[in-house]
């Protein structure tokens, strides 16, 4: 499909007439479905809010189905002349994956576990070689290799698999894990025999994280609501009995999280809002014990713990906005008996501790850029790991064994593919363990630079950005700006294997560092939500003008693309400027965000009053429906749009995006394009094996560059 001018200068539109096919000109474009408009109505504070796609909330009705179908079709004959670029895509992104690969093995105990894919097969085979143990536990590759989980045979006529607790006992003989087949994140445990392959008759459903016990007899498993997802309930498992409750949480604005101490001495239970944390402790090795609250719950006191040799070490926000790092004796934790060993810096925010025999690590960020430092205790010295590129990310890696004096450590940068290094925490050396294979990819020809655009009320507000060497600045360039900005998540300089497709087209894509995310530390997040949450979109549409001003591209080349919380800035940017943005890819979108968060009984929404507002008081509600994306669609023109969920999401309904685009088709007064695409089999993330996933972004990827006008484009 090509994207034509709506204007044609009527001499060539008879000229052009003349040259096309009678056929042709008979054929009539594709009618969008209309969605019937059937009285709903509810008073909100004296106020009477009608809502005519209601019924689209009906997941069982035979009509709401045949409507999405009807949105599919749609999209699907208006996107066909896309199929030629979309396979195009898929062969390039899947040319530069390594199909056949093998990760990087980490021990655990006795063993050493690794993942291994084979050209061909959607999931990952997880397998373990036992280690030398007469050779300081080194990696044997000659050892024999045992496969714990295929999931190529586990999802074998599933449309949707994945597979998300992962947890061998501690005696090396038990696997706990959790699986969803539908994309609801409804995850089912299963127990698996290592020494006999079989699967125990152990099985709870609704799990979302889970901890052996030192007995490897006994699990510790939270559960979560079957309506509202809220993980509220722990559990007991004895192999071979039914679990017993332990503890129900019953604050509505609090989850719960279960796992193990890093010496894997405790069992720590986590309750936690968006503004308070509690956690509790019971000994590993007592399952049939009580927990014992470290520090109480305290409303805005958010800590977490580990422990080693008889000490807490406590990350807490008490006196420390962004945080510090204190000590306490495990029997009187109390703040009148703390130790500082990371003190508070207002411009540094520490972000998590990793805690080892003899070392441990501090995970820093600063300017939106993160940083890790190591601390011996032996000497009481600190070493900071130190990368060359301006813009980048690094994550710590996985170091499960507590005696370990290697760190592992993930890094990546636009530019670099994902890096797995060694680093030595005693000399602060590093050793490369493997980069991820790109065929055919050459960093040297792109750069990123680190940006640095100023709000309406003055704030800097940073971005980076990667592009292929000599773009030129002229305003010409077409530029893709993707931004999420909630909950403290925060934007990361990562490397994408599809993302080279549009940069070898001459593509820049920018990510912008948006408040509500945590990138200049916790006020960023602060500054991004409750009554303040417009700060997000306002930083959106001035990091886009700065872009246009500095001449990195024009309101005609930009696209911009955000998911999830990220679609809720989506819907409200292209409210507020529609005129700023060419086209927007709102994917698995929150945008009707007064109807769900006005019911209770909706997963995730009594949970969120903390981060979006409770809009049963009445400010709150007056805030939240100034900015709501679908309650502010006007009667006026609008960029052209794809909108893409699932109808399995548990985040964000499949409704808020259908309901969003049945009005806004019937209210917007432009001829662009608006389209939803709707996978019938997965949920918030999409297609859950490798090669669907490729080829869901490469649909995406064809369609903006459509939008770009380069539809039939080469690589330059």
């Amino acid at each position: 499909m090509s994207f034509l001018p709506q204007r044609t200068h009527a001499l060539g539109a008879f000229f052009l007439a003349l040259m096309t096919p009678a056929s042709t000109l008979a054929a009539s474009p594709p009618t969008p479905p209309v969605a019937a408009k059937q009285a709903w109505q509810e008073t909100r504070h004296g106020e009477t809010v009608t809502d005519d796609y209601h019924w689209l909330r009906e997941k069982t009705n035979p009509k709401v189905i045949a409507y999405l179908k009807a949105e599919n079709a749609y999209t699907q004959a208006m996107t066909k002349d896309l199929a030629p670029l979309s396979k195009k895509l898929y062969g390039e992104i899947k040319g530069r994956m390594k199909e056949t690969d093998l990760s990087v093995p980490t021990r655990r105990g006795n063993y050493y576990y690794y993942s291994r894919t084979e050209a061909g097969q959607q999931y990952p085979i997880v397998c373990r070689r036992l280690a030398k143990a007469d050779a300081g536990f080194a990696y044997d590759a000659s050892a024999a290799e045992e496969i714990l989980l295929d999931e190529n045979l586990l999802a074998k006529g599933k449309k949707f698999f994945e597979v998300e607790s992962f947890s061998v006992s501690p005696d090396d003989r038990y696997l706990a894990y959790s699986t969803d087949t539908v994309g609801y994140r409804q995850y089912q445990l299963h127990v698996k025999d290592l020494s006999t392959g079989k699967l125990l008759g152990d099985t709870v459903e609704r799990v979302t994280s889970l901890a052996w016990a030192a007995d490897s007899q006994t699990l510790f498993l939270v559960q979560e609501d079957a309506t509202t997802k809220r993980s509220d309930l722990l559990l007991r498992l004895k192999l071979g009995a039914k679990p017993v409750e332990v503890y129900r949480e019953a604050v509505e604005q609090f989850n719960l999280g279960v796992g193990n101490s890093g010496d894997r001495k405790f069992i720590e239970l986590e309750a936690q809002s968006t503004d308070t944390t509690e956690v509790s402790l019971l000994p590993a090795d007592q399952p049939q014990g009580s927990f014992r609250s470290v520090l109480g719950r305290e409303t805005g006191h958010r800590y977490h713990v580990d422990h080693r040799d008889g000490e807490l070490f406590i990350m807490t926000n008490k006196d420390a906005k962004n945080f510090r790092l204190v000590t306490a004796p495990l029997a009187t934790p109390g703040p009148e008996h703390w130790t500082e060993l990371v003190a508070h810096d207002p411009d540094v925010l520490l972000e998590s501790f990793e805690l080892f025999r003899d070392f441990l690590v501090a995970s820093e960020k600063s300017d939106a850029q993160e940083r890790s430092r190591i601390y011996n205790f032996a000497d009481r010295s600190w070493k900071t790991v130190q990368f060359d590129e301006a813009v980048y990310t690094s994550h710590a890696g996985g170091t499960p064994e507590f005696t370990s004096s290697q760190y592992r450590l993930m890094y990546q940068s636009p530019v670099t593919p994902p890096t797995v290094f060694d680093v030595d925490m005693a000399s602060g050396q590093r050793k490369l363990l493997k980069q991820q294979e790109v065929p055919g990819y050459d960093p040297a020809l792109y750069e990123t630079r680190r940006l640095w655009a100023t709000a309406r009320d003055g704030v800097k507000v940073p971005l980076w950005t990667v592009a292929k060497k000599g773009v030129k600045l002229d305003g010409s360039a077409p530029l893709l700006l993707y931004a999420y900005g909630s909950y403290g998540i925060p934007a990361e300089a990562t490397f994408s294997n599809s993302r080279v497709s549009l940069l070898d087209r001459g593509v820049v894509f920018a990510e912008a560092h948006i408040r509500g995310g945590n990138d200049m530390g916790e006020h960023w997040h602060d500054d991004g939500m409750l009554m303040h949450k417009k700060n997000t979109f306002y930083d959106f549409i001035d990091s886009a003008e700065y872009l246009v001003k500095q001449g990195w591209t024009s309101p005609q080349r930009l696209v911009v693309e955000g998911g999830s919380a990220g679609g809720l800035l989506m819907g409200a940017v292209a409210n507020l400027r529609p005129d700023l943005f060419h086209a927007v890819h709102a994917a698995v979108p929150f945008v009707d965000v007064m109807n769900t968060m006005m019911d209770a009984s909706l997963p995730l929404t009594t949970g969120e009053y903390l981060e979006w507002g409770n809009p049963n008081e009445k400010p709150a509600y007056d805030y939240m429906r100034s900015y709501s994306p679908y309650d502010n669609i006007e009667r006026k023109a609008y960029p052209s749009m794809l909108v893409t969920t699932g109808l399995n999401d548990s985040q964000v309904m499949y409704w808020e995006p259908a309901k969003y685009v049945a009005k806004l088709r019937a209210l917007k007064t432009d001829h662009n394009p608006l389209l939803l695409k709707v996978n019938m089999g997965a949920g918030h993330g999409g297609a859950s094996g490798r090669y669907d996933a490729i080829k869901e972004r490469a649909f995406e990827m064809a369609w903006m560059l459509s939008q770009w006008g380069l539809l039939h484009s080469g690589k330059r």
